[in-house]
């Protein structure tokens, strides 16, 4: 019984070993084959009587039977068993398989290593599972490190090559350039498309084909084609009847395929939420083994996680696109032509993800040849700045319009922006516009500086709410810092802001700017003061080259971008002067029989000047504010004259009621004098000074 147990127990053995499906061989203690079991003969296409006596590297004749023969002797040596991972090809297979040798020990009933068991597992599917699990891994980590959406199209390639296919280009469709809005519904017709991105497995660039920039025409037959039609990968061997037919309309690019030695390709179309972008095309020739499903499941992984990013690329560049035209339309197209200063200006929008700020400068013309300076900085980036800072130039232009001081004009500019702000907080939550323009807005506020230079006086008065101090450089050239009062940010409301009062001589500089320009290079601003000091201090032959100077010595490192990291708004003026042969102040009596001795003065002052042709005109007008000041205002009243390109009429009195204009009636006796000084000026207007009100008119010189 005994022995019968034991008889069935060594065939039972004798059959598992035989019928194994795992490859197994067992090695004497000289390495040759004793035994091999049916998977092993089958391996390498050899019977067992015929491999008893050969060593494994005389069966299989590559640098894999070496290294597995080499572990087998330190088994021996050892007794340990050890694992080999390698590419052990057995003859007449294709490719090279993945396996995992294990060798074990064989010990004798005196525990004597008398030979070494081989055990071999094909493990290329779970290789090639693993790998495109850490193909997907790195694609997800790789590919969208940036907003730019032709960096982001060359970490796609980068992956892919030579991981996966041994070329791989990426063609956008022409939309994307400017972010638009893709074409509804599928592309059924030819299209255009560029290349984006390239790369090559050897780094040896294929002949004919598109480079990066590179626009090409696909007709609708086309492999590239027909993934944007159908939104399906296309899988293609060179041979196949979809590249022949490609050939009757481009003969020239699909010759340019198969010279390539490309034998599989991969058409994958590039969607993102519904939109088609372009296509991704994946090749293969010089691996043998052609593109399966489960490589074209891991391509449309791979290019599925691209496709997000280049969309949001696409949404990011519309975006900053749409903030970059708004605010190049808020601010001025070109600054006005007036007397009082010479100036320059520039303007850069900040680099990479920060997109464009609500930095903004302006030049507003005065009444009494004076003219308003205006640098400011609102809070964020993106459309919601630009808008804000829209808004804010605005009201600044309005309030200027009205000649407020500085000072008065930050406070209105300061209540507009706490209003704002809780205009917006109290229509949160109402819809999913006002919870963006809310969020947005969270932190809204801006800075801002103010100045109004006269060039007859040649003083300056400044305010700022918040912004960085303005350089002077006087006329010999030293530059120095206003000393301002800081004053709050706008938006914060409290402590009311401060105007200062200095003199300007005629040459001298003055440059408004933001934040920005001093904090591009080190975030010490101190460092950034002093650079754009020294900047302003060199001689220049024109502000032109002032402003290229002051942005070169303290904007971005050209070594690293061309573009700042914050938004960068300069104005740089050079004051004028009105000489005092041009102006001419009379002070006037509050006596009705006076105004004729106005017009009178008036008329011999223009014959000096030799403006004859404005002598009518300015006699009525002279007339009209002289009368209007003595029975309305309050003495001491004062008539000035301004030889400007304009001539400029102010009637002065120490009244603060403000003129208005109405339509007579018939039989009114008054209400006609400001309407005919309204019809024979260009303009006309009143503002407030500590001492009363001036009523002003500019007077048309025309041609003399």
């Amino acid at each position: 019984m005994t022995r019968h147990r034991s008889d069935e127990d060594t065939e039972l053995a004798e059959l598992g070993f035989a019928q194994s499906p795992c490859t197994v061989a067992l090695f004497d203690t000289d390495l040759r084959v004793v035994r091999a079991n049916a998977e092993m003969q089958r391996a390498v296409a050899l019977p067992e009587d015929r491999m008893r006596g050969l060593r494994l590297t005389e069966i299989l004749v590559h640098a894999a039977g070496e290294e597995t023969e080499q572990a087998m002797r330190k088994v021996l040596e050892t007794g340990e068993r050890r694992q080999v991972e390698n590419r052990l090809r057995f003859p007449g297979e294709p490719g090279e398989p993945a396996r995992s040798v294990t060798l074990a020990p064989l010990r004798d009933r005196t525990g004597r290593v008398c030979g070494v068991c081989l055990t071999a597992h094909d493990t290329t599917e779970h290789d090639r599972a693993r790998e495109r699990l850490l193909l997907i891994n790195e694609a997800g980590s790789r590919i969208g490190s940036t907003l730019d959406i032709t960096r982001t199209a060359q970490e796609l390639v980068d992956t892919a090559v030579p991981r996966f296919a041994d070329y791989a280009a990426v063609d956008l469709l022409t939309f994307i350039d400017h972010g638009d809005e893709p074409p509804p519904g599928p592309l059924t017709g030819s299209v255009t498309m560029r290349r984006a991105a390239a790369g090559y497995a050897a780094g040896e660039v294929w002949a004919g084909s598109l480079q990066p920039g590179d626009l090409a025409d696909y007709p609708a037959s086309s492999p590239a084609a027909q993934p944007l039609a159908t939104g399906l990968t296309g899988v293609y061997e060179t041979t196949d009847a979809a590249i022949d037919g490609w050939a009757v309309h481009d003969p020239a690019r699909a010759a340019r395929i198969r010279l390539s030695g490309a034998h599989s390709v991969l058409m994958v179309p590039l969607r993102a939420r519904g939109v088609t972008l372009g296509v991704v095309r994946f090749a293969r020739s010089g691996r043998p083994e052609p593109f399966e499903q489960d490589d074209v499941l891991l391509a449309e992984e791979i290019t599925s996680r691209a496709a997000v990013c280049v969309d949001n690329a696409r949404r990011y560049t519309r975006e900053r696109v749409t903030a970059e035209t708004l605010q190049r339309t808020l601010l001025p197209l070109r600054l006005p032509d007036q007397t009082a200063l010479e100036v320059a200006s520039r303007y850069l929008p900040a680099a990479g993800r920060v997109g464009v700020g609500g930095d903004w400068f302006d030049v507003i013309p005065l009444s009494g040849a004076r003219v308003a300076m205006v640098v400011g900085d609102v809070v964020g980036h993106g459309v919601q700045a630009a808008a804000t800072m829209g808004r804010l130039r605005t009201a600044i232009r309005a309030l200027a319009d009205i000649d407020l001081p500085p000072d008065e004009l930050l406070t209105h500019l300061d209540d507009l922006v706490i209003r704002t702000s809780a205009e917006v907080d109290g229509a949160a939550g109402t819809d999913a516009v006002a919870d963006a323009a809310a969020e947005a807005a969270g932190g809204l506020g801006a800075t801002c500086l103010y100045a109004v230079y006269d060039p007859v006086s040649l003083r300056c008065s400044l305010a700022r709410a918040g912004h960085p101090p303005p350089a002077r450089v006087g006329p010999d050239g030293t530059a120095d810092f206003l000393d301002l009062p800081a004053g709050l940010p706008l938006g914060l409301g409290g402590l009311p802001f401060e105007a200062t009062e200095i003199d300007l001589p005629e040459g001298s500089l003055l440059a408004l700017y933001t934040k920005g320009l001093i904090e591009t290079r080190d975030p010490d601003l101190d460092e950034g003061l002093t650079r754009l000091r020294q900047a302003l201090g060199r001689p220049a032959p024109s502000l032109d080259a002032v402003c290229d100077a002051v942005l070169t010595a303290t904007g971005p490192d050209r070594g690293r971008s061309d573009r700042p990291g914050a938004d960068i708004a300069l104005l740089v003026a050079r004051t004028r002067a009105i000489g005092a042969s041009d102006v001419v102040t009379w002070s006037l009596p509050s006596d009705p029989e006076v105004v004729a001795q106005a017009r009178t003065r008036t008329t011999d002052q223009l014959a000096a000047w030799g403006l004859d042709q404005a002598v009518f005109t300015s006699e009525l007008v002279v007339s009209e504010l002289v009368t209007n000041a003595i029975r309305y205002g309050q003495p001491p009243v004062q008539l000035r004259l301004i030889h400007d390109r304009d001539l400029i009429c102010e009637v002065s009195d120490a009244g603060s009621s403000s003129p208005h204009l109405r339509r007579a009636r018939v039989y009114d006796e008054g209400g006609r004098g400001l309407m005919l000084v309204a019809q024979l000026t260009q303009q006309w207007g009143t503002r407030h000074t500590p001492q009363g009100k001036t009523i002003w008119a500019d007077i048309s010189l025309g041609p003399a």
